[in-house]
């Protein structure tokens, strides 16, 4: 590992200080965002979003081969997908009274089709779809750092600004109601907040993976404290360290850095179980 810390201070390994930079600036978007998703339960509409992204960076592809736009980048392409499937879910499940699991499990498989079909279809040089499906923060370049960070500072702001109405929609959203908060709308706002965290991950653990740094970290987190805002706190630590331990272990061992990254954030998770089993022993102690 002190070959990647020596190898920050290469001038050549720009590339290595911007996959590093990027995982710790979007470390507290997986942290804020991810604490909403335990608190929520929502894991499984995360995943559903995670794989969506598929469809929007296949067009994306797509229409800039086909019709000369440069500027449609397929990081556009995922944010759309992403915002677009979210809010399909939560307007869908809201509305129509349909059963979440079927929604989910629409959005999906039809996301990941759409987004296959394109790539299959689209015109020149055959598209690698490895760095999608599985990740690579080493090819982190300086308008994606800024990308990072743009989309972080958002996601942080939103979270913090609304905390308490999100804090409300994930514990008691009846009890919100009751005192006037549109639930609804905060839902919504949420599950395009975890949209947003996905389209971030794409880069570094990939689609597949994309759901594990999203819940891991923050569910550690809440099994050593119950208090959401020290959850966040925690997570975000854990984070960057998944992210930080991973790049310097994948650059040591010459490994693909996304799942390296997740293992660390699985072994962390598996190490946090004796609390829990702990904690549930001091209760059923003090229950009389």
């Amino acid at each position: 590992m002190t070959d990647f810390f020596q190898a920050l201070l290469d001038p050549d390994a720009a590339f290595l200080r911007h996959a590093l930079f990027a995982g710790l600036i979007a470390s507290f978007t997986f942290g804020i965002v991810g604490s909403y998703v335990v608190a929520r339960r929502i894991s499984y509409i995360a995943a559903a979003i995670a794989h969506s992204v598929l469809g929007g960076i296949g067009a994306a592809i797509y229409f800039q081969r086909s019709y000369d736009l440069p500027w449609l980048t397929p990081t556009i392409g995922a944010l759309a997908a992403a915002l677009l499937s979210a809010l399909i879910i939560g307007i869908v499940s809201l509305t129509a009274k349909e059963r979440e699991d079927t929604i989910i499990g629409t959005i999906w498989a039809a996301g990941m089709a759409i987004g296959l079909l394109f790539i299959h279809y689209t015109p020149g040089p055959a598209v690698n779809l490895e760095s999608y499906i599985f990740g690579n923060i080493l090819f982190t370049t300086r308008a994606d750092l800024i990308i990072t960070a743009v989309l972080g500072l958002s996601v942080i702001l939103i979270s913090l600004l609304f905390y308490n109405k999100l804090l409300a929609v994930c514990f008691d959203e009846e009890f919100a109601r009751l005192r006037g908060v549109n639930a609804s709308f905060y839902y919504l706002l949420l599950l395009c907040l975890v949209g947003i965290c996905v389209v971030l991950l794409v880069q570094l653990t990939g689609i597949i993976l994309a759901i594990a740094l999203i819940v891991l970290p923050a569910a550690t987190a809440s099994r050593l404290t119950s208090r959401l805002s020290k959850v966040m706190v925690i997570a975000v630590a854990l984070s960057m360290l998944c992210t930080t331990g991973g790049l310097a272990i994948s650059y040591s061992s010459q490994t693909p850095t996304g799942p390296v990254v997740v293992l660390i954030a699985a072994g962390l998770y598996i190490l946090s179980l004796p609390f829990t089993i702990g904690r549930a022993r001091l209760r059923k102690k003090s229950s009389p």
